[in-house]
């Protein structure tokens, strides 16, 4: 009788942990150099602090992840202006990667810049997110949380895009929404299709628009049919990997340039090199073909690998 009782704790206590299991594995870091003295420090330790617990003890979607699932991500807060009100300028560097099936290896899903984070920060104050009132009670404390929940997002929308065909729509929706009601003041930039041809407002488009669909189902080729199975079939792997390029020439063919393509590509040239370098002369001249025409910045790289 004890043992059972003893059995029922341990499946209680399981389960308790696997329903509050979170999504994200997340290192928040801020630099803040550029900043005079004058200024105490104390506060952007508070605030990194604050934006760890944030990220990493919310729940985020409906989905349960086990502690080995959940996605390694970085948040560099680089602070250049220290302005009245307790306001700050800063940009913001994104970064998250998806371990390879398999191997020790994590491929990058998003590493993203954004030069347009304006915010304020009171020390200690609660970081407070909805996504029914994303515009909050002030706009520029808004624009800290919401600005993070966007890039959490579309971290999640990547990941899940990654491993199930379209499987990313619904966080990528919730972006969407944290675009259309966005907090609006004077200097915060980035929400509108007139901040800029590179923002959150345009690579949001692109991940929600249909006219991008095979983005998504290029992603699930290059991750789930491509490098996933490179431990142990490499010829099915690379076929993957083709694949994936040919859909995204495909969108690049019709819309050149556009964001979302530019987006796939950081910092995959190396990855793409050694995947296709052990391939055959046609691999090769088929990848360096589509590589050349949608990675222009990398083509010396792929040439030098690939030909």
């Amino acid at each position: 009788m004890c043992k059972k009782v003893f059995l029922s704790l341990i499946i209680c206590v399981a389960f308790f942990a696997k329903i509050n299991a979170q999504e994200l594995q997340a290192t928040v870091s801020i630099r803040a150099n550029r900043v005079p003295s004058s200024v105490d420090h104390k506060i952007f330790q508070t605030l990194q602090t604050a934006l760890n617990t944030f990220i990493n003890n919310r729940r985020w979607t409906n989905e349960t992840f086990q502690s080995n699932e959940k996605i390694p991500c970085n948040f560099l807060i680089d602070i250049s202006q220290a302005l009245d009100n307790n306001e700050f300028q800063a940009s913001l560097t994104v970064q998250a990667a998806r371990p390879v099936f398999n191997s020790s290896y994590t491929s990058p899903l998003i590493n993203m810049i954004d030069n347009d984070f304006l915010f304020r920060y009171v020390e200690y104050q609660t970081l407070d997110f909805s996504e029914t009132r994303v515009q909050g009670s002030e706009p520029f404390a808004a624009n800290l949380t919401a600005t993070i929940a966007y890039y959490i997002y579309t971290i999640l929308g990547l990941d899940f895009d990654s491993f199930s065909l379209r499987g990313g729509d619904a966080n990528f929706q919730k972006a969407q929404n944290i675009v259309n009601n966005a907090p609006e003041g004077a200097n915060i930039n980035g929400w509108k299709a007139f901040d800029g041809v590179r923002n959150r407002y345009w690579l949001m488009e692109n991940l929600t628009n249909t006219k991008y669909a095979l983005v998504h189902d290029a992603a699930y080729n290059y991750y789930r049919l491509g490098l996933d199975q490179m431990y142990d079939k490499e010829q099915d792997a690379r076929s993957g990997i083709l694949n994936a390029l040919n859909q995204l020439n495909t969108v690049n063919s019709e819309t050149p340039n556009t964001m979302v393509l530019q987006f796939f590509f950081q910092g995959k040239a190396n990855e793409l090199s050694k995947a296709f370098k052990k391939g055959t002369p046609d691999e090769k001249n088929r990848a360096l073909d589509l590589l050349s025409k949608m990675d222009i910045g990398n083509i010396s790289l792929y040439k030098q690998d690939l030909q």
